[in-house]
């Protein structure tokens, strides 16, 4: 079955369907796949962005495999 023909069976299923919450639970589902996500930062977010991209300039940072053996160290110490 093509996408095109798979369209068109379920836009008449639906058309048939009078469940007010199963056709909201519906909407649900196709809101989440069809509406574009924009993430809203506060003030506060953008400013931590723009800091840590500045440390990362700076070499102010560690790799995640040497992160990995600090951790490693620290939880055999215990």
């Amino acid at each position: 079955m093509t996408a095109i023909e798979l369209k068109k069976l379920l836009i008449h299923r639906i058309a048939e369907i009078n469940d007010v919450s199963f056709l909201n639970a519906l909407k649900t589902i196709l809101d989440s796949k069809t509406q574009p996500h924009t993430l809203t930062l506060t003030a506060e977010q953008r400013y931590e962005i723009i800091e840590s991209k500045k440390e990362i300039e700076q070499g102010l940072f560690i790799e995640q495999i040497e992160l990995d053996k600090e951790f490693n160290k620290w939880v055999s110490a215990k």
